[in-house]
Parts: C-alpha cells; structure tokens; sequence
C-alpha cells in the first residue's frame, strides 16, 4: 500500500537545526514531486512551504527560503528537509505528500495524491 512515512521530528530551541526524513513505499516515487507542508496548533494548514520534482527541480515558499533544504534519494525513497535557523513559527506538525511529476507553486492540500500523518516540529525556549 501507499506510504509516506515522516521522521525526524521533536523539540528544538531557536536557532537550532533538525532534519526531517520521509520514507515513501507503494507507489512509483522517481516520478513524484514531494513536497512539505505544515500546520501550527490551531492553524490551517499552510500552502507547500518546500517541493522537489521528479527531474530534481527544488521550490520553496517565502517563509523557509534561505532556511529550509529539500532533497530527495531516490535509490533510498526518501526526501529530506534540512531545516536550520528554527524559529517559534515554525513549530508545527510537518507532512510530506506526493503529487505527479511537478512541484504546483504555492501547492495546496487539494493537489497532492498521497499524504503521511505527519511529524511534530516544536521550536521553543
């Protein structure tokens, strides 16, 4: 069956880095983007704060740009995202989702195929 499976999360001070890792099975992952969003307690959940295509090309929205790394391995069906210069805003629970070939600038929920259930990302003093 379908999997993404997130890891890496947890609790950080300001300014830390952690690195989150999603794990995908069951499906044909070298020809998915993989994207990353969040939602903070008692928010909706944010547009994709950071894809990657399938052929590698990389986009990130405004707020984590400068801050946030995407990768992916495709021998290893895993996309990383190297989140450096945490900041309180941006503790959230994190899911990566699939979506068909290409990054969509400023994705939504609604165009992603396949979903994780996500991992806590707390920034906090």
């Amino acid at each position: 069956q379908v999997q993404l499976v997130e890891s890496g999360g947890g609790l950080v001070q300001p300014g830390d880095s952690l690195r989150l890792s999603c794990a995908a099975s069951g499906f044909s992952f070298d020809d998915y983007a993989i994207g990353w969003f969040r939602q903070a307690p008692g928010k909706e959940r944010e547009g994709v704060s950071a894809c990657i295509s399938s052929t590698g090309t990389t986009y990130y929205s405004d707020s984590v740009k400068g801050r946030f790394t995407i990768s992916r391995d495709n021998a290893k069906n895993t996309v990383n995202l190297q989140m450096n210069s945490l900041k309180p805003e941006d503790t959230a629970v994190y899911y990566c989702a699939a979506e068909w070939k290409y990054c969509t600038v400023s994705g939504q929920a609604h165009d992603m195929d396949y979903w994780g259930e996500g991992t806590l990302v707390t920034v906090s003093s």
